[in-house]
């Protein structure tokens, strides 16, 4: 836990290392930055993590959004790494905001799919995240659930349709952004 701390902490104080999340050439940097913010007290990390961007942070304008699928996501692999887990119930009104995140990632989650992915809620709604010729995989469950997959979690609780060798292919794909 103190490391997935520190990462949600450099992430908003430290616009210097966080880009190394997603630029491999400055990963390095990323890991020493996090080594360092890791080492720190496990109370100080938290007080961090619990106050969010501080003001001059670029993330601070849009904490909101940007903070909404990343926590929901980091809670869930802390509860999620226990045994026997279970999906908690969330309201109508924070699905639907999970519902517009997942929106907006799938087509950068799923875009090494090497078929059509199309996400569905139980409620009907639906996206395609991946538009491919051919064999079309469909993943449905709550939006909680798609955006954790979207994520790359594999601990999800998701209904699979499609060919059995597509939908291995997607389920095994690498989500990472």
């Amino acid at each position: 836990m103190r490391d997935l701390a520190a990462h949600v902490v450099i992430r908003e104080r430290r616009p210097d290392a966080a880009p190394g999340i997603l630029l491999k050439p400055i990963a390095g940097y990323l890991d020493r930055v996090q080594t360092k913010a890791a080492s720190k007290p496990f109370s100080a990390l938290l007080e961090q993590v619990r106050t969010g961007p501080p003001w001059w942070s670029p993330l601070r304008p849009v904490d909101a959004v940007v903070n909404l699928s990343e926590m929901f996501v980091h809670h869930e692999d802390v509860r999620r790494a226990a045994p026997g887990w279970q999906p908690r119930e969330l309201t109508a009104a924070d699905e639907d905001k999970l519902w517009s995140q997942v929106r907006r990632m799938a087509s950068m989650s799923y875009r090494k799919a090497p078929v059509t992915v199309a996400l569905r809620t139980h409620d009907g709604r639906r996206v395609v995240a991946r538009s491919a010729s051919g064999v079309v995989v469909t993943l449905t469950g709550k939006p909680s659930e798609l955006l954790l997959h979207a994520f790359g979690r594999d601990e999800v609780l998701l209904e699979t349709s499609g060919d059995a060798d597509a939908v291995r292919a997607v389920l095994d794909l690498d989500r990472s952004v």
